[in-house]
């Protein structure tokens, strides 16, 4: 199981398109593992990346129903609304990873998670600044604040472009040309929603909901 990763001359700021031309030649997969006991609502979600020579792009798409989002601040609590998550590990020695987590309004919560070894050395997540997450282009279609909840089906798109920078800022010299390999995982979502549940793209082999098992992670290959 891997993705691979479009490269691309340049790609337009943020708009949450999920049909832009720019993004055509990226490959779509799906969050289709839904392991745990949850309300039955099992949301259609794509993503896709692609990528430039100093920043990263990523887009989801959801087809959704019973979708809230209440988180406002940088660094809220975003998965208990209806919520996309990105779990990625840019370096090949460890299984320290970034958790991009972002509800249907755009707000997002990202640190630095440190991976089995350093957890068990004694380490803890590190929350990136509000300056670095400056550095990032947010695009939603939904608004910041969705309450009440909406009960109807609805389809809902965020995209990011994170620099290559910002990587690099927390762990140092990265790989990001043609051939290189990342991990990672892709998520769904909603733990404060009507009808919560947890999907993801590659399996999780857990008892309980738990996207930090960066084990669990699958190579995402440059193009």
């Amino acid at each position: 199981m891997q993705y691979t990763v479009v490269f691309t001359d340049s790609l337009p700021s943020a708009q949450a398109d999920w049909h832009a031309m720019a993004w055509k030649k990226a490959h779509t997969l799906q969050v289709t593992h839904f392991p745990w006991p949850d309300s039955g609502h099992r949301p259609k979600v794509k993503a896709r990346l692609m990528y430039t020579s100093d920043k990263l792009g990523v887009m989801f798409h959801v087809e959704d129903q019973y979708v809230r989002a209440v988180a406002q601040q940088f660094q809220d609590a975003v998965c208990l609304d209806s919520c996309v998550e990105f779990f990625v590990s840019p370096v090949t020695d460890s299984l320290n990873y970034f958790n991009f987590e972002v509800n249907c309004g755009g707000t997002m919560l990202l640190h630095h998670c440190p991976g089995p070894e350093d957890r068990a050395a004694g380490k803890f997540w590190a929350g990136v600044s509000n300056e670095d997450r400056a550095t990032i282009d947010m695009a939603h279609t939904l608004p910041k604040i969705v309450d009440p909840e909406i009960m109807e089906p609805t389809t809902w798109t965020v995209e990011y472009q994170v620099p290559f920078a910002l990587f690099e800022t927390c762990f140092g010299p990265i790989s990001h040309h043609v051939g290189a390999q990342w991990r990672a995982n892709f998520y769904k979502c909603g733990d404060h929603t009507s009808h919560p549940h947890w999907g993801s793209w590659a399996p999780v082999d857990t008892e309980r909901p738990n996207f930090h098992v960066p084990e669990s992670f699958q190579p995402i290959i440059f193009e």
